[in-house]
């Protein structure tokens, strides 16, 4: 089933996706995390269905409790051809946890207001705009140190009412799966909400930044001992998060500053 979501080593050639896949399969604790959610995502949707809500939680316990050098590895792996990128576009079972039940994308207004109701997801989506907001101060637009942590933040919606993932084989593009065409007079509510993902500098250069770090990342694999106070989401008991309160202004969801 998992080389049937990565493709096989041997038409990989220097597919850095299926090096990430390599590593999460030879730790315990990432190959045993990532079938977790391969069997709630994949294998149960050939007998009863997609199960949704236990595939993204699955999901949100393989960000949450695996290693993040090789959970992130696997998620932000970079591509020189579509192939391989067709095959990081399905790493995290997009039929089942990205999609919806209709050939159709929503509007964006659907999962943006699932998100608000959400003790799991609204937090996630805060601590997200806070870490991958743009700063027009800074000389690039961007944080000095803001990569690392923009990268958490996106790595924690996934599994969410919003996961996103990326949307063709062709590019690195990002976003939910939604889009605006049927908004109404939220027509600027929703592109300002897509824009987080599409439109947003620091984000885009955080995941082509990611790729300069590659081979550290691998020799890092069993670095286990990670200081949890260096992470920007906890988990708690209840699978929610505790967010750090300095990066979660009392602002509404999409007071935003400017995307650049």
């Amino acid at each position: 089933m998992l080389l049937l979501l990565l493709g096989s080593p041997s038409s990989a050639g220097r597919n850095r996706c299926l090096d990430a896949a390599e590593a999460c399969t030879a730790d315990a604790r990432c190959q045993r995390l990532r079938t977790e959610y391969v069997a709630q995502c994949l294998g149960r949707a050939a007998v009863g269905g997609c199960p949704q809500a236990r595939c993204r939680r699955a999901l949100r316990r393989f960000f949450a409790r695996g290693p993040p050098a090789l959970t992130h590895a696997l998620l932000f792996c970079s591509c020189v051809n579509a192939a391989c990128a067709e095959r990081r576009r399905q790493t995290f079972v997009p039929a089942c946890a990205f999609s919806g039940p209709g050939p159709a994308p929503p509007s964006c207004l659907a999962p943006l207001d699932a998100c608000e109701h959400s003790r799991v997801c609204r937090p996630r989506l805060l601590a997200f705009q806070a870490s991958c907001a743009p700063a027009p101060s800074a000389p690039d637009g961007c944080l000095q140190d803001q990569a690392p942590r923009c990268l958490r933040a996106f790595a924690g919606l996934v599994g969410t009412a919003i996961t996103p993932n990326y949307v063709d084989n062709a590019s690195a593009r990002v976003a939910p799966w939604c889009d605006c065409g049927a908004s109404g007079n939220r027509r600027e509510e929703c592109e300002a909400f897509r824009g987080l993902f599409t439109r947003n500098r620091c984000l885009d250069g955080a995941i082509q930044a990611f790729d300069g770090g590659w081979p550290v990342i691998l020799q890092d694999q069993l670095d286990v001992h990670q200081d949890p106070e260096n992470s920007l989401l906890q988990v708690s008991s209840t699978d929610g998060l505790l967010v750090r309160s300095s990066l979660l202004p009392m602002l509404p969801v999409l007071a935003l500053q400017p995307l650049l």
